[in-house]
């Protein structure tokens, strides 16, 4: 059974994450006008890296409180990242004929996300082990 300052530290987090992707997405977005999502793909490149970064800090146990890393991976990761906005904007893109741009999209961000994540992993551990 999870406790309840582990929902609530999941809470704290989401409510960082969320702003923080409404500002990345909305900067991004406002900057650069096209029909790509290229905010989408930030929070998505961005969050992997961090959690990549998050992951190796936890695997070195440079975090360990579980109040903490509930916040920053479930919480406030989870709530940054948007695989499903992802997900919905792939549709759009598809449905809409932009193929080509679609195919941009979903490599970017499959490719790009697993890459940094992996990259924020090995550079923590690297630099610190």
């Amino acid at each position: 059974m999870v406790k309840f300052d582990t929902y609530l530290a999941i809470g704290i987090g989401g409510f960082i994450g969320a702003i923080l992707r409404a500002g990345i997405t909305g900067f991004a977005n406002s900057l650069f006008k096209s029909h790509f999502p290229l905010g989408t793909t930030l929070v998505n490149l961005i969050g992997s890296l961090i959690l990549g970064i998050l992951a190796g800090l936890i695997t070195l146990k440079a975090i360990e409180n579980p109040f903490l890393k509930s916040l920053l991976t479930t919480g406030m990761m989870g709530a940054l990242t948007t695989y499903s906005t992802f997900a919905l904007e792939s549709y759009f893109l598809l449905d809409s004929g932009r193929v080509d741009k679609a195919i941009i999209f979903i490599v970017i961000n499959l490719v790009g996300t697993i890459l940094l994540a992996g990259l924020g992993f090995k550079v923590v551990l690297s630099l610190f082990k």
